[in-house]
């Protein structure tokens, strides 16, 4: 017996619970089986159940035995007073809330062919387990479920977003910086970038917003990616010497350069080349998140972010060694690659945090003006069939296959749940 299953037919066949008593003898009718938490405390919440001639709204639990109830100790959790139905396999104990009152608890069983054919599912051993009948779901099913996935994964980059923000003290403009530092910095160097923007507060920037040279001196020696004196060209003394009055002036300590990875990467994305373009775009843009939200125009924030680095960078790509001048700006994917994982997730939170829903609404906007990406989840599923015309469908793969797909979570899958449901005769 698997409560996940009773979770499955709670949540999509409620109706099959109507005409039931409670074990008190009360007939039961569902009218809204509530919300699935998959955080801590009750299984469903804001529950619409008709008890008897009394209509209620509250909390769902649901267990394999009644006595469960203690053995996770909800007899003693005040958040589990408003618990106002008890679904179980096996009603071997009343349960009791810490107020000492007692829960309407009904019986309920499923069929075992269900139990059969989430094994068969989840057991396949394919890319997905759903792979060879992905064909069979209808395109509009198919398509707001992944509108849904888009939502929900915007609304989880939220809570790391707010996380952000507090660790910042409350500044959005602090907490952004954070975030488009290691976003700059893409997958290799994510955690360097996020170090060097964590050991160089933003205020200490803002204060020579209006010199270029001094944001470098800043960036490149907290880096500490400044070579030598021996090995050093002018430009590079001429940042080191700025750089050790900046440190001594606010008492700033550098991160270590071996934590950069310079090794199998295309030259226009080493380190350097990646903080001398955010360099720019600190000298260019202050209080950069306050400009995004205040633009409406999305190729606005597009130009807002295509930067290039200051023109010793180019004719380098490290210091000291002269390389052919190339222009080294920004490139779409780059800038694809900030907005996805920085400037989406700080629009829609903001959105969130200011019950403002037109940012909400931006922010995927924003996603739907980003070419899709390009990696192995996205290739599977445009080889079943699926169409990634932007980010914004992208995205929704990623969350499908991350958090459904990959933990086989099927049974909280709406395609998934087709599936089983064609194979189950609930009556």
């Amino acid at each position: 017996m698997r409560e996940d299953l009773l979770y499955f037919i709670w949540k999509t066949k409620h109706f099959a619970f109507n005409g039931q008593t409670t074990f008190e003898g009360e007939l039961i009718e569902v009218i809204h089986p509530g919300e699935y938490n998959s955080d801590s405390g009750p299984d469903f919440f804001n529950a619409k159940i008709r008890i008897g001639k009394t209509l209620w709204a509250g909390n769902v639990e649901i267990h394999i035995n009644s006595s469960d109830w203690y053995l996770h100790g909800h007899h003693n959790n005040p958040a589990y007073d408003n618990v106002i139905l008890h679904v179980v396999i096996n009603n071997d104990k009343p349960a009791i809330n810490s107020k000492g009152l007692s829960i309407p608890t009904i019986k309920t069983q499923y069929p075992n062919v269900l139990e059969r054919e989430l094994m068969h599912l989840t057991s396949s051993g394919k890319w997905i387990s759903c792979e060879e009948k992905f064909a069979s779901f209808d395109s509009l099913t198919t398509s707001m479920w992944l509108s849904n996935l888009l939502v929900e994964r915007l609304e989880q980059k939220t809570n790391y977003v707010l996380n952000l923000v507090d660790e910042a003290n409350g500044s959005w403009e602090e907490a952004f910086y954070h975030s488009m530092a290691r976003s700059f910095g893409l997958k290799t160097n994510a955690l360097p970038f996020e170090l060097l923007a964590k050991v160089t507060p933003l205020k200490v920037l803002s204060k020579h917003k209006n010199n270029l040279f001094q944001i470098e001196a800043l960036l490149f020696g907290q880096s500490g990616l400044l070579p030598e004196l021996d090995l050093c060209d002018e430009y590079s003394k001429s940042l080191s010497a700025e750089y050790k009055y900046l440190q001594h002036k606010f008492n700033l300590t550098p991160i270590q350069g071996h934590l950069w990875k310079f090794l199998r990467m295309r030259p226009t994305a080493f380190p350097t080349i990646r903080i001398a373009q955010f360099t720019s775009l600190i000298h260019q843009s202050s209080s950069l998140f306050s400009k995004i939200i205040e633009i409406e125009e999305i190729s606005d924030i597009i130009r807002l972010i295509r930067v290039e680095p200051s023109i010793y960078w180019k004719s380098h790509y490290t210091f000291g060694k002269v390389s052919d001048e190339i222009n080294k700006r920004l490139g779409d994917d780059s800038i694809g690659i900030i907005a996805i994982n920085s400037i989406v997730p700080f629009v829609f939170a903001y959105g969130i945090s200011r019950a403002n829903s037109g940012l909400k609404e931006k922010a995927m906007r924003l996603l739907e003006e980003i070419k899709p990406e390009n990696n192995s989840i996205t290739k599977g599923f445009v080889g079943l069939g699926l169409t990634a015309k932007t980010a914004y469908d992208t995205q929704a793969m990623i969350q499908l296959k991350t958090c459904y797909c990959d933990p086989k979570k099927c049974l909280f899958c709406h395609l998934g749940a087709r599936l089983l449901l064609k194979s189950v005769d609930f009556k």
